[in-house]
């Protein structure tokens, strides 16, 4: 079987290095039940950069987190991780959407001063759909900044309500409002997967990632769109450390991707959305 991992180059663009207060957050219990990939011990850099080489990423789009109750997961944390290690981290910021003017300040600084490259906002977190009026301010300063719009489609692993993260109407009124917004819709959006390769399919703008899915579970639909029309459409994500790049990838090889569409998959269309080197 071929080496799932080419050369070292695959992006990772949904990950995490946790702190104690995201693995101590309580709704994640339901994946420490499904996965035990959560721990409740610190998780040290070294853990997170082995990962990583054991999988074959050679960069990882590192995100903050930050939700109602203030950061799991501070943009000035995932700063500092991505100034240590440039060659392997790039900075996706986190804001708070009950202070919109102060969110846009953040993600402005976060960009121009720390050289950030998108924003993530997990709708879940908040129980508020992405077409929300919080959000707006947001995404026109993602345009302005030319950086991406990254978010959770489908349901929910954690103990929180799934509906915020159904495509279609939520994210389809925000591809409509702001069709010059690259989105970047994570988790493959199970059970509403044909939602979301609809409107990847409609707007030039709205891509996918496979995040928090290991290679085996891609839905057939999905991985029908990957082969096809949707080749340029879908990025590679883990969602490390619920899941490991070395296990979201051991199955690579029975999806039928073509050298070009791997290579798509894998790291190229990430480079471009996020505009990296």
């Amino acid at each position: 079987m071929a080496d799932p991992r080419p050369a070292a180059t695959t992006i990772d663009v949904w990950m995490q290095h946790p702190t104690p207060r995201f693995l101590a957050e309580p709704c994640f219990d339901s994946l420490r039940r499904w996965t035990g990939g959560l721990r409740d011990a610190e998780i040290p850099l070294s853990l997170t950069l082995a990962a990583m080489d054991a999988g074959g990423v050679r960069k990882g789009c590192l995100a903050a987190w930050y939700g109602p109750r203030g950061a799991l997961i501070s943009n000035d944390e995932v700063a500092a991780i991505a100034a240590a290690h440039p060659d392997r981290f790039v900075a996706i910021a986190s804001a708070d959407l009950h202070r919109p003017m102060d969110a846009v300040r953040e993600l402005r600084r976060c960009v121009r001063e720390r050289g950030f490259k998108g924003l993530r906002i997990v709708p879940w977190l908040w129980d508020l759909p992405p077409d929300d009026r919080r959000y707006y301010p947001l995404y026109a300063e993602c345009i302005e900044l030319d950086v991406p719009f990254c978010t959770q489609v489908g349901h929910t692993g954690p103990l929180c309500p799934s509906e915020p993260g159904r495509p279609i109407p939520y994210l389809e009124h925000v591809a409509l409002e702001f069709p010059e917004l690259r989105i970047v819709a994570g988790h493959i959006g199970f059970p509403w997967t044909s939602e979301i390769i609809s409107l990847a399919t409609k707007f030039p703008n709205v891509y996918v990632d496979t995040s928090a899915y290991k290679a085996r579970r891609y839905p057939a639909d999905f991985v029908s769109y990957m082969r096809g029309h949707g080749a340029k459409k879908v990025m590679f994500g883990t969602n490390y450390p619920m899941v490991t790049p070395s296990d979201c990838l051991a199955d690579l090889d029975a999806l039928g991707l073509d050298d070009a569409t791997r290579q798509l998959f894998l790291w190229e269309t990430a480079a471009r959305v996020f505009q990296l080197d």
